[in-house]
């Protein structure tokens, strides 16, 4: 234990912990834009004379887009390409024009199309800032830095919030919405600013024939040589087995059991409602009779809420085990979800202030079982059930399932609970998760401490490199 702190404090463990915080602020910014909107629902239904369900389809632009970055950077593979760094900055710049173009567009179809383009943005940092924290991170500190932007998703969605409710009190009413997406703009610029300050990452430039600078970025990177010369060869070993690894076949018949399992807890995720409460938490409390400033504040609290139950969740996630934390926040789903809909059948439109307090308290409590629960769950599980062969086209696809119920969900859920009310919004996610809890208890295995190799030949798909030797479809 003496030791540890002369290895936090070596010069290339700093330089590690330094490019892992810069490009993980790509997840400040994911969570950030995402998050952002849900502060100026009202305003653009106003602005643009939008219907519930264009209302629905706006907030859920960004959405598509994410899906659409996420797809493109999992097939055209452009930080392949042009490399990790320049895709950043990439990322970055998405971000920038989407900001202050949202800010200042002049019509919906202006308006959508920039969201669209920061959406873009999200999709393509959930695929790059992990793969490029991970290449620059040493092997002992990997996951505790690769982790940066799952945290910083957190932390981006609370700064939304808090940012949502100080621009509520000094700008004017009339264009407080635009400020509020142009706030973003800062982040994204200092992000940008920052990407001077990190390398390139070493296993691109070795992959690319840059040997000679992939060895001095490896170096600087490296808490001592014996370190270097161990990380150089697991790029070279893992650089050796990637043609191979491309040619595995992804939807072979041995791979159903683990594509389902990823499909099912990335629907569940967002068949839970987490993202209509996030992006509507203002809405949702000003229907229960809340006022404007009260909602706003409230909602930073949901923040918060989030980003507290995120740190527990990651503490203790390694020795509960994902199922348990899996049960514990099916529970507390079904708990909160059928309070929240027995409470807006019971009050209709007329909240009292004990109600709306209760209203407040109970998405708190739904918020903190998802992040207890599914938000530190899901992205762990489905890196962890796919073998190495397809492990990256896995995690895609989980992604894409993840972000098109997000899509959907955010769509449907103002016009839902326009036409048929909160209460039957809500018990509607009540029902889907008692699908999820029926799940967890019956098929979801768990993974906790159990060696890759070891849970692939539990699930039944051992890692296969010998290409075409499964040509069921």
């Amino acid at each position: 234990m003496q030791n540890v702190p002369t290895r936090m404090g070596n010069p290339g463990n700093r330089l590690a912990l330094r490019s892992a915080v810069i490009a993980a602020l790509g997840g400040l910014l994911f969570g950030f834009d995402t998050a952002v909107i849900s502060g100026t629902t009202d305003a653009l239904q106003d602005v643009f004379s939008l219907s519930s369900g264009g209302l629905g389809f706006t907030v859920a632009t960004a959405l598509i887009g994410t899906i659409t970055g996420a797809a493109v950077t999992g097939i055209w593979k452009p930080a392949d390409v042009f490399g990790r760094k320049k895709i950043l900055y990439a990322i970055g710049l998405l971000y920038l024009v989407s900001a202050v173009g949202s800010a200042l567009a002049p019509d919906w179809v202006s308006f959508m199309v920039l969201r669209f383009v920061g959406g873009i943005g999200v999709g393509a940092a959930a695929a790059v800032a992990p793969i490029y924290n991970a290449e620059v991170s040493p092997p002992r500190l990997r996951g505790r830095m690769v982790g940066l932007f799952q945290f910083n998703i957190v932390l981006g969605i609370l700064l939304a919030y808090l940012s949502n409710y100080v621009t509520l009190q000094l700008a004017p009413e009339a264009t407080a919405w635009r400020w509020m997406f142009g706030v973003e703009a800062l982040p994204a610029f200092a992000f940008v600013l920052l990407l001077v300050l990190v390398p390139e990452s070493p296993r691109w430039l070795m992959k690319v024939g840059r040997s000679t600078e992939a060895g001095r970025v490896i170096e600087a990177l490296a808490p001592d040589p014996d370190e270097a010369r161990r990380v150089h060869t697991e790029v070279a070993e893992a650089l050796a087995t990637d043609g191979t690894q491309q040619r595995v076949p992804f939807f072979a018949r041995r791979h159903r059991k683990i594509i389902l399992l990823a499909l099912a807890i990335a629907a569940f995720n967002q068949l839970s409602g987490i993202n209509a409460v996030l992006y509507y938490a203002p809405s949702i409390f000003s229907s229960a009779g809340m006022g404007e400033s009260a909602s706003f504040l409230s909602s930073t609290g949901v923040g918060l809420i989030n980003l507290v139950s995120t740190m527990l969740a990651l503490v203790v996630i390694d020795r509960l085990g994902r199922r348990r934390l899996m049960l514990v926040g099916s529970i507390g789903y079904l708990v909160t979800l059928g309070l929240l809909a027995g409470t807006f059948f019971s009050q209709g439109s007329d909240f009292s202030g004990a109600a709306s307090l209760l209203v407040v308290v109970l998405v708190m409590l739904f918020v903190a079982a998802h992040a207890f629960g599914q938000g530190a769950v899901i992205w762990v599980f489905i890196s962890e059930i796919f073998p190495t062969s397809i492990r990256a086209r896995g995690q895609a696809f989980g992604s894409l399932v993840h972000w098109a119920f997000a899509a959907a969900v955010s769509w449907v859920f103002p016009l839902l609970a326009d036409v048929v009310g909160g209460g039957t919004a809500f018990a509607f996610f009540f029902v889907c998760m008692v699908g999820q809890l029926v799940w967890v208890l019956v098929l979801m295995p768990e993974t906790k401490g159990v060696p890759l190799e070891k849970l692939q030949r539990v699930l039944g798909v051992a890692d296969d490199r010998r290409a075409g030797s499964d040509s069921a479809r």
